[in-house]
């Protein structure tokens, strides 16, 4: 059986890194043709943007959109340019956007809102376990919106209605309501 020559240094007997000089130059080594950019630099600057693109990604998958304006957008018309119609107003989706909308004054709706967060949160089924109050404005029993809407128990329109309502046929207004709230823990 032979056996083979040792080739490595380590085969041939030399340690795996060479001693250090603890002598520093002061002059910059010869450049080599490449750039003098660290590892840890390109780190430093590689992982925000892993970051940011996680972080695209991630708002992706969750069901954001991100749309681009379309092709045709860019390319140049002859045509005289008119002003786009406006589209239609689309219609308040949260109840608080539904109640800012029917509520004009601004110190009607603070206190409509003040009442509204205190009383339920803005939460359309929110029910008091103890009383049996129901809705947004709390209404006791819940089945008095009914005189509002049928859809009373799921529509924050139609509790917004008739919250509005009652406020201001027994407090004149929502701050008379926001008045009697405060002076008594209920309106």
């Amino acid at each position: 059986m032979s056996r083979r020559a040792p080739t490595s240094p380590r085969e041939l007997g030399a340690s795996a890194c060479p001693p250090r000089s603890t002598a520093r130059t002061a002059t910059a080594p010869p450049p080599t043709g490449r750039s003098s950019v660290s590892a840890s630099l390109i780190r430093r600057i590689a992982s925000p943007k892993k970051t940011l693109a996680g972080g695209l990604v991630a708002a992706a998958a969750t069901g954001m959109v991100f749309a681009a304006a379309p092709a045709q957008a860019a390319t140049p018309t002859t045509a005289k340019a008119t002003a786009p119609a406006a589209a239609p107003a689309a219609a308040p989706t949260s109840a608080k956007a539904i109640a800012k909308a029917k509520i004009s004054d601004p110190a009607q709706f603070a206190a409509f809102d003040k009442i509204v967060s205190h009383e339920s949160g803005w939460d359309v089924n929110a029910t008091n376990s103890s009383s049996g109050a129901y809705g947004l404005v709390q209404a006791l029993p819940g089945s008095k919106m009914a005189s509002a809407g049928a859809d009373w128990k799921t529509n924050p329109e139609t509790q917004i209605e008739w919250g509005l309502k009652y406020m201001n046929e027994r407090y004149g207004s929502p701050v008379g309501a926001w008045n009697h709230w405060q002076a008594n823990g209920w309106y």
